[in-house]
């Protein structure tokens, strides 16, 4: 297993979700902290937009860029720089004086985060196989579930224990001990060396061997940087003018662009960020596009729900946050629970996982009707969004495991970085879209009509989302067929992915 045999691989993994669970309970901490942010430093509401913002921003930028670092330089040394960046932006954001240096300690961290997060799905890609893989991403969909369960509850405990001065710095300082035992354990269990120095490609038409630089591809980094800041920019302003809403066009341009240089890379000897070829394996294109479309609608969920029963119905912040508990902890273990399987029963899982989702959103249209029509108790969201836990865990675990399976070792960072800027642009897209239309329903009708057009635009992208996933068990049955026809008359062993249907 490339110097990581037997129980040393667990270890790792170990090492990789205390970061993750640690990155994710900042995210949903700060949620929460928001109000006390804005007292204790005294900022407005642009301020809070761009603590959330800014964050996500360089986070998207970063993303694959920071994979394919990770596949020619060490995964894991990467990896560590991003754990100490974190943790030290953290601590920055801890003593913030004032809105100013929050926010760029927020940028920091979301660049610290995006060098995370790819060598996470590269080193699982890298260091489990098989049934283990799965298991590997199915416990990193725990990891994910228990965080987003866990961190609106503790970002409440340190708040009231802090009060409103100390309680908000609180929540980004208690990244710091865990990042720090990250960074040890990280140092002493992954294998060395943690760097290397990649062998430098020949320069095209000579003998002369190019600058090992041009084997991070900086020209197709920075293309693809300034693509997505033009794309994502606009989504992010609550009030974005037309002149930024022109920035789209310039980001459509910019990605041909990267595009047609990521083509040409190999005929003048340089190493592409990305080999686009990937894009010909079905089963990473479907996966791809499953996880955009899929966090494109399901993401927005969880503001509707705030905003419902915050603005719609008077609920506290706190009271807010317990309707998505028994979902988080229930899309743990539907996350655990299929990836102990997905090599088993294959997209199946994740078929079944949209079903639920969309299941689980007709539900909830219900009970915010009911409660509109009939008084019925708006509580009864926890059980119906409960489907939408399980839902969360049964795709994006196992569509991690089988979008991946194919892809070729030396580009799993890149490629799972792509899947997870698919999911960022996704996610802003979406709740940008949705939450428009959604305040612009509230001009004319209730809060619970405003929702349920919500709801109801989402389950039109899961219906998207599910005709790929079948789209995608589709080529895999003919991939498999075809194998069968071509080795007719000859002895041929069977292999996990041909089941995975």
């Amino acid at each position: 297993m490339d110097q990581a045999e037997g129980a040393s691989r667990w270890r790792i993994l170990a090492v990789l979700l205390g970061v993750i669970f640690m990155s994710l309970i900042g995210v949903s901490i700060v949620n929460v902290a928001l109000p006390s942010i804005q007292v204790g430093l005294d900022a407005d509401q642009s301020d809070l937009q761009w603590v959330l913002s800014g964050y996500a921003l360089t986070f998207g930028i970063i993303l694959v860029a920071a994979g394919r670092a990770g596949d020619i330089v060490g995964r894991g040394g990467i990896f560590l720089v991003g754990v100490g960046i974190f943790t030290l932006s953290s601590v920055a954001a801890g003593f913030a004086s004032d809105a100013t240096w929050l926010n760029a300690a927020r940028f920091v961290q979301g660049i610290g985060s995006g060098l995370i997060s790819p060598q996470v799905i590269g080193m699982i890609q890298h260091y489990f196989r098989g049934e283990d893989r799965g298991k590997a991403f199915g416990y990193l969909g725990t990891a994910v579930g228990v965080s987003v369960a866990i961190g609106p509850v503790l970002g409440g405990f340190l708040i009231g224990v802090g009060g409103p001065e100390l309680g908000w710095r609180l929540t980004f300082l208690v990244n710091v001990p865990i990042g720090i035992i990250a960074v040890i354990l990280g140092m002493r269990w992954f294998p060395k060396p943690l760097f290397r120095r990649p062998p430098a490609a020949p320069a095209s038409g000579t003998d002369r061997p190019a600058s090992w630089l041009w084997s991070l591809d900086p020209v197709g980094s920075v293309l693809l940087g300034l693509a997505l800041l033009a794309i994502l920019y606009p989504f992010m302003q609550s009030n974005a003018s037309a002149l930024w809403w022109g920035l789209l066009p310039v980001g459509a341009v910019l990605v041909w662009l990267w595009v047609r240089w990521e083509q040409r890379c190999p005929r003048l000897g340089h190493t592409p960020m990305v080999d686009l070829d990937i894009f010909r394996t079905s089963s990473f294109t479907n996966g791809t596009a499953i996880m955009t479309l899929y966090f494109t609608g399901m993401t927005s969920i969880w503001v509707l729900v705030a905003l419902y029963v915050q603005d719609g119905q008077g609920k506290t912040a706190f009271e807010s946050g317990l309707f998505g508990i028994p979902s988080a902890l229930l899309s743990a273990y539907a996350a655990h629970w299929s990836g102990r399987r997905v090599n088993h029963y294959g997209r199946r899982i994740v078929i079944g996982g949209l079903f639920l989702a969309l299941f689980g959103l007709a539900a909830s249209i219900a009970v915010v009707f009911l409660h509109e029509r009939f008084d019925v108790s708006v509580w009864w969201l926890m059980l119906s969004l409960a489907f939408i836990g399980i839902a969360q865990g049964a795709v994006i675990s196992p569509n991690q495991t089988l979008t991946l399976a194919e892809v070729p070792l030396e580009y799993a960072g890149s490629s799972g970085a792509i899947m997870q800027t698919g999911q960022r642009v996704g996610t802003s897209v979406g709740i940008a879209v949705i939450t428009a239309a959604v305040f612009a329903s509230l001009a004319r009708w209730s809060w619970s009509v405003a929702v349920v057009i919500g709801f109801s635009l989402i389950s039109l992208v899961v219906l998207v989302a599910l005709a790929m996933a079948f789209k995608d068990q589709r080529d895999r049955r003919r991939i498999v067929a075809s194998k069968a026809a071509s080795d007719v008359g000859e002895p041929r062993p069977v292999y996990i992915s041909d089941t995975q249907f």
